[in-house]
């Protein structure tokens, strides 16, 4: 085995930039299995399984791709709630989010 402190050809910062990226990795698999209950699967089989891991992939990149086009600066799972609420609802989401944001800014939130 061989980790990262035991690499004495890197530097320092390049050990701290690794450990960085690797901590917004473990933040976005918390975000997946909290956010988007992953933690607990549906089937048990390992075709069920995966359907499940690639539609919360699948929903968090469009979640990520939708707080991009709305300039949304609220935390992730507020917008999850957000638009899990407004799913039935036939509005302009892209539209609504920046009100939100605003909204929030100005209430002091």
């Amino acid at each position: 085995m061989t980790f990262l402190p035991n690499h004495l050809k890197w530097s320092a910062a390049t050990v701290c930039e690794l450990y960085k990226a690797r901590w917004q990795i473990e933040v976005f698999f918390k975000q997946i299995k909290q956010t988007l209950k992953l933690g607990d699967f549906l089937g048990h089989s390992a075709n069920g399984v995966r359907w499940q891991v690639w539609t919360a992939l699948l929903v968090y990149i469009l979640l990520r791709f939708i707080s991009r086009l709305s300039q949304w600066t609220h935390s992730f799972i507020r917008l999850y709630a957000i638009v899990r609420t407004s799913l039935w609802k036939k509005m302009d989401l892209l539209g609504y989010l920046p009100q939100l944001c605003e909204q929030a800014y100005f209430a002091g939130f």
